[in-house]
């Protein structure tokens, strides 16, 4: 089980934000390279960006920060980075920047063709991030519910060739009320391809949790608020989890 700090971007300082509103952010560092320092030090193995204003924008915003995150990580660790991407020229200057995944959410949903399309040209790169409230899909930096159902669309994506799907519960994320293990599990058994929970990871029981499941397909889990308030030490959640599943 991957534990993966996540190192959300606004205005190009690390915030945390409460079931996705910009206007209720929580700043937790005014530097992101020295952000990414600090979880690599921890012991992550993966780290998990996302250009908030970029989400909105519909566009990248926060590259100056990216870039100095990537100088810092180097080679270390690879990087999955999400927001604002939609279309294949900065897909590529992303990669080329060095990050490793690309994370397209709202896109896919809007313009399924653009996703597959970034499959063909990007194989290995691109992941899909589904966000969404009782089994509805939501876009627009969660701010449309849209009417199709969580299961149906990981399905014609995982077609796609996607490398895997970050499902993230949005009435939990930010909220500390534990992840939604059973929705993340029924998605991760539709699908062959690696599930990354995400949305309401609060502390070690959560780890359990998710580490019992794991051979149902779910690979990972975002961190956000639980490890900036204190709420899950990182490095003891990850110990946790190698224990509990003998790595």
């Amino acid at each position: 089980m991957l534990l993966i700090p996540a190192i959300d971007l606004k205005d190009g300082q690390c915030v945390r934000l409460e079931q996705g509103d910009m206007n209720a952010s929580t700043t937790f560092g005014l530097d992101p390279a020295a952000m990414a320092r600090r979880w690599i030090d921890a012991g992550a193995r993966r780290l998990h960006l996302v250009d908030l204003n970029g989400a909105f924008a519909g566009k990248p915003v926060n590259e100056a920060a990216i870039k100095a995150i990537l100088a810092e990580v180097g080679d270390e660790i690879p990087v999955q980075l999400g927001g604002g991407i939609r279309d294949l020229d900065t897909i590529e200057r992303y990669l080329d920047d060095g990050i490793s995944y690309v994370i397209i959410g709202t896109a896919a949903v809007k313009n399924p063709g653009f996703l597959r399309d970034a499959c063909t040209a990007f194989g290995g790169h691109i992941i899909v991030g589904l966000d969404a409230k009782d089994g509805k899909v939501a876009t627009d930096g969660w701010s449309k519910l849209t009417g199709h159902e969580v299961v149906d669309l990981a399905r014609k994506f995982e077609d796609y060739g996607v490398e895997g799907v970050i499902y993230t519960d949005i009435g939990r994320d930010g909220m500390l009320t534990g992840i939604n293990i059973d929705a993340t599990v029924k998605l991760a058994q539709a699908l062959s391809i690696p599930v990354i929970a995400s949305g309401g990871l609060s502390n070690l029981k959560d780890i359990e949790a998710l580490c019992a499941v794991e051979r149902e397909g779910v690979e990972g889990v975002i961190c956000g608020r639980s490890i900036y308030t204190g709420a899950l030490d990182f490095a003891a959640g990850q110990a946790l989890a190698d224990e509990l599943n003998g790595a």
